[in-house]
């Protein structure tokens, strides 16, 4: 792994930190992470290989990637607070975040460091074909993570705004329901 292969891989991972303390969710919440990732696609995502089995495997990995970003949406904290809302990653949230893009550099240092044997014995036996799948596999497992983590955060935060929330100290009106013995 290269210095920026290290520095990339951490600054994914630091990503959900940024959202452990609660803040404004505005359009840097978005923006952020999608330029983040849109580099990373840029520097390491070329081909999508379409031979043998990668589809498969990059399919395998997308669906990891999705549910992965699913679960960490719904498990950010959502609220409003004078007229803006505010988000904070949950511990489940931070950890399904490092799961993923942990996953992702972890397999990286170990086919740097002995696992690149085993991984082409498996590309073989599954008939993945080059291991430009393997790369293409695990960016867009990362891209489909944080694409539906902030899809499920719009979605939430857009249903946040339209509840209402009664004001301090009003006591919300009476209904039929409230009289009945």
């Amino acid at each position: 792994m290269t210095t920026t292969d290290w520095l990339t891989d951490v600054a994914l991972v630091l990503v959900v930190f940024r959202q452990l303390r609660e803040g404004r969710l505005d359009l840097r919440s978005y923006l952020i992470p999608l330029g983040i990732v849109a580099f990373v696609a840029s520097q390491y995502l070329h081909t999508i290989p379409t031979a043998g089995n990668d589809l498969v495997l990059i399919g395998a990995l997308v669906g990891v990637g999705a549910a992965l970003g699913v679960a960490g949406g719904v498990y950010t904290r959502i609220r409003g607070a004078g007229g803006h809302l505010f988000i904070k990653a949950g511990a489940v949230s931070a950890i399904l975040w490092v799961l993923g893009m942990g996953a992702r550099m972890a397999f990286q240092v170990w086919v740097d460091h002995g696992g690149a044997d085993d991984v082409g014995r498996f590309s073989v036996t599954h008939d993945i074909t080059t291991s430009q799948a393997w790369v293409a596999a695990f960016v867009l497992m990362a891209l489909t993570e944080l694409v539906t983590r902030l899809a499920t955060i719009f979605v939430r935060s857009r249903r946040a705004t339209r509840e209402p929330q009664p004001s301090m100290g009003t006591r919300p009106a009476a209904t039929a329901l409230d009289h009945t013995v």
